[in-house]
């Protein structure tokens, strides 16, 4: 069995959970079991429904907090009717509205506030409970209840203080008494003192055997609770991002990023590193070799792959340009909104497609606004890009940072010239300067004005003088390094270990 660990998951994913749900197609492919387990808290969104979103099947999903219990992973589908029988006969009224139903209790100060899954339905994920204008407990459901928070008033708010985490049957397999960041786990035999203790028992209750692999995609906060507790499974540590600092590195000090010190110091129980490019891989063995004497197994395993490779199937939209990302602050979509909008004076019918989800939505909003070119560029939302790519004549990205770059794998495998900035390791990676696109040389004094500058001098190049032909032929030829056969081959040699 092959165990993958990791904190968190959303609608509007970070990188690291697309590579997972690539690694759980490419070993389901294989014929090697796998599960994913995530460690983080969702009391807003059934992690089912999140995890299915992005390509994983539910019996390979362990959430640490139901693995205690014999719930399943399961979508939602407990129902309103379902909840008005667990009423016992009480009198009520209710008012819908949108994906809230509210349900008033005769006679009483009592209401129930259920939440939806959508509007459209009556499935109910969770119900919140107020008595006297307090509240005072909310029930979690997937197919039945898995777990209740319970509140009471403090300093003029709800303070949580327990959760009570049930089987099927409704009796209480376990419970979290919590103050704040303080928390303790109550099972009927032991007694567990923080969230690392219960990861750690967790992994103790695998019973992990030598053939077993834990890979380890994020250790903050439960890396050492895992590596304590593997023994004797192999243990792999994925590299999702650049793993020192260079500005704090000289020849006698490294400074590693934090995320991966710690495993880092423990090479010696560490079966494999992960790194998704070569370039990485040298880089860090020069250095495992140059700052610590040591020489670790380091393996190089595309984060992602493709299935074969995504041609139109009508003309490419003329002077269309595709970036997809989280829209968060780092990956810098602002500068190509901006870049665009320049780049429209020389390409007056040029378009940007902005695919993703993320907080600086509204901020794009504005500056879409604010540059009058709602008409040329379009915030997207999320959406399945496996057949959209290919429609485009370009990929644009702003990002400064990239492990890999999964939407840059998915650009050249439809084909796409790539422009971006001249940055370990992603970009370096997937553009060969004037083949299949433009690095753009960058320094960390290069203000914004000047990086929006050289964005739009690239879009103007590329649309007006370079050959586009030739730059998607390149681009598909570099794309058959991740074909999923290839990719599939890395994953068996690796798990022979």
């Amino acid at each position: 069995m092959v165990y993958n660990f990791n904190l968190g998951i959303g609608w509007a994913s970070s990188g690291v959970e697309y590579a997972q749900a690539y690694r759980a197609k490419v070993l389901r492919e294989i014929g090697q079991e796998a599960k994913f387990i995530f460690t983080d808290m969702f009391p807003r969104d059934n992690i089912q429904h999140m995890a299915e979103n992005i390509g994983f099947l539910d019996n390979e999903v362990i959430w640490l907090y139901t693995f205690f219990t014999d719930c399943k992973t399961s979508p939602v589908t407990y129902t309103l009717g379902q909840l008005q029988k667990s009423f016992g006969g009480r009198g009520f009224s209710s008012m819908k509205e949108g994906a809230k139903v509210k349900y008033d209790f005769t006679g009483t100060d009592s209401y129930y506030m259920a939440y939806l899954v959508n509007e459209n339905e009556d499935r109910v994920h969770r119900v919140e409970m107020v008595s006297n204008g307090c509240l005072i407990r909310k029930d979690y459901y997937t197919y039945c209840r898995i777990y209740s928070e319970y509140y009471a008033p403090l300093d003029n708010k709800a303070h949580l203080y327990q959760r009570r985490f049930f089987n099927q049957d409704g009796t209480v397999a376990y419970e979290e008494i919590t103050d704040n960041d303080k928390v303790m786990y109550q099972f009927p035999d032991r007694l567990l003192c923080s969230k690392e203790e219960l990861v750690g028992y967790l992994v103790e209750c695998l019973k992990l055997a030598p053939q077993d692999v834990v890979i380890i995609d994020r250790t903050t906060g439960i890396g050492q609770a895992i590596m304590q507790n593997a023994a004797p499974a192999k243990i792999g540590i994925v590299i999702h991002a650049d793993h020192f600092s260079e500005g704090s590195t000289d020849e006698e000090h490294i400074l590693w990023n934090n995320y991966y010190e710690y495993a880092f110091s423990q090479h010696k129980h560490i079966s494999f590193y992960l790194a998704s490019t070569d370039t990485q891989n040298q880089l860090l063995k020069e250095q495992f070799q140059k700052y610590m004497g040591i020489k670790p197994r380091i393996v190089t395993i595309p984060v992602g792959s493709l299935d074969k490779a995504k041609r139109p199937e009508k003309g490419r939209k003329r002077h269309s340009l595709i970036t997809a990302s989280r829209l968060a602050d780092e990956k810098h979509i602002d500068w190509l909104i901006e870049a665009v909008a320049k780049a429209r004076e020389q390409v007056p019918d040029i378009s940007l497609d902005i695919y993703g989800k993320g907080g600086e939505e509204p901020k794009l909003k504005k500056l879409i606004e604010k540059f009058q070119c709602g008409s040329c560029v379009r915030l997207c939302g999320q959406q399945n890009l496996e057949h959209v790519y290919q429609d485009y004549e370009a990929y644009l990205s702003g990002s400064t940072s990239e492990g890999f770059g999964l939407t840059l794998m998915e650009a050249v495998g439809s084909g796409l010239p790539i422009i971006g900035f001249d940055v370990r390791y992603g970009n370096q990676n997937f553009i060969d300067d004037g083949k299949n696109g433009y690095l753009i040389a960058v320094h960390d004094k290069m203000e914004k004005k000047e990086r929006v500058q050289c964005l739009a001098e690239c879009i103007v190049r590329l649309f007006t003088e370079a050959d586009l032909a030739a730059f998607h032929v390149h681009s598909y030829e570099k794309a058959k390094a991740y074909l999923t056969e290839e990719v599939k081959q890395q994953w068996i040699e690796l798990l022979k270990i």
